[in-house]
């Protein structure tokens, strides 16, 4: 829809009429036969007549200042959305892969925390998908919404980059944060595929309310759920085997594990214990979420000032060139005469 800065300016459009109101520069002659017939002449002048004319209502038009107002449209992409559950647990704070003792040097190992490394990562995640939307939340005991859904790539990298400062605190709530993160997708809109992306090196024991809330609400809101797993323990899995360590069985992080395959919505967990692992993690993720999706895009406050001012430009050059014309003729006509 058209909008105006200064619509006042539009009443003095009929002032674009005056150059249809010139003196009449007829003559009265005793012999009409006398008078050439001269077509071209008067389609000139009419022609001028309407480039001055153009050249009034153009400028009138471009001082109210015409636009188009900021707008929001949907197109057809290909991506999804994703709600970023960032681990702010001081066992994030420790090395990521750290090395057994009495083995190889430490430089040959990464010197980077579990939190830094999952920053980066997050971060070229999300410069790789332009039509993702994201959200992002961080937890300990309590889950905080940094930032809600948002197609904006700068405020999620910025927003993402922030994360990785200051120092942990003490517990993991895992419940809260999910919860949070459902909340965030309730009353949208269904665009596309809906992820919860967890990113943790520890677990949690739900109780039979908990799990049945969780299961109840990413199931109805069609959510699927990732879970990269920072390894902590060396040489323990999520799942089970027969040659498991006793003190493994009863382990959050297991426990966790075997509740969300239960879930009714689609859910892979990744074991990171090195760089490898979680870039292999990253990759399989961004791979799998290439689906159809609904994009809302903001289209910025369009001015259609430059429009007109470039069309009454052009009319002021023909103008000009033509009177230009006219009078390099007439010194023409009468040089010829005074010779």
């Amino acid at each position: 829809m058209l909008s105006w800065d200064i619509p006042v300016l539009l009443w003095l459009l009929p002032l674009a009429l005056l150059p249809w109101l010139s003196h009449n520069t007829d003559k009265t002659v005793a012999w009409q036969a006398l008078l050439p017939h001269d077509r071209v002449s008067q389609l000139l002048t009419l022609l001028f007549k309407i480039l001055s004319s153009m050249v009034i209502a153009c400028l009138l038009v471009a001082l109210a200042n015409p636009y188009i107002p900021e707008r929001i449209v949907e197109r057809s992409r290909q991506g999804a959305e994703f709600v970023i559950l960032l681990d702010r647990s001081r066992s994030m704070d420790d090395i990521f892969a750290r090395p057994p003792r009495n083995t190889l040097p430490i430089e040959a190992f990464s010197t980077r925390s579990k939190r830094t490394v999952s920053r980066d990562y997050l971060v070229e995640f999300v410069k790789r998908r332009p039509d993702d939307r994201f959200g992002y939340i961080l937890f300990s005991t309590r889950a905080t919404e940094i930032l809600p859904l948002s197609y904006n790539r700068e405020a999620i990298l910025a927003t993402i980059e922030a994360g990785g400062l200051g120092k942990g605190l003490s517990k993991t709530d895992i419940f809260k944060a999910l919860s949070k993160a459902a909340d965030m997708f309730e009353g949208e809109t269904y665009r596309g595929s809906r992820n919860i992306l967890l990113i943790s090196d520890g677990g949690e024991i739900l109780d039979a309310d908990e799990k049945s809330q969780l299961q109840q609400r990413l199931a109805q809101m069609r959510i699927n759920l990732y879970w990269i797993y920072l390894r902590t323990v060396r040489g323990m899995t999520l799942d089970e085997h027969e040659d498991d360590n006793l003190l493994w069985l009863d382990m959050p992080e297991r426990k966790l594990h075997a509740f969300f395959k239960q879930l009714n919505t689609p859910y892979q967990a990744f074991e990171a214990g090195s760089l490898k692992e979680f870039a292999a993690a990253i990759d399989e993720i961004h791979r799998q979420q290439y689906q159809p999706l609904i994009v809302e895009e903001r289209l910025p406050r369009q001015s259609l000032a430059d429009l007109f001012l470039y069309m009454a430009f052009l009319s002021c050059l023909v103008l000009t060139v033509a009177r230009v014309y006219t009078s390099w003729g007439v010194r023409q006509a009468f040089n010829k005469e005074t010779v």
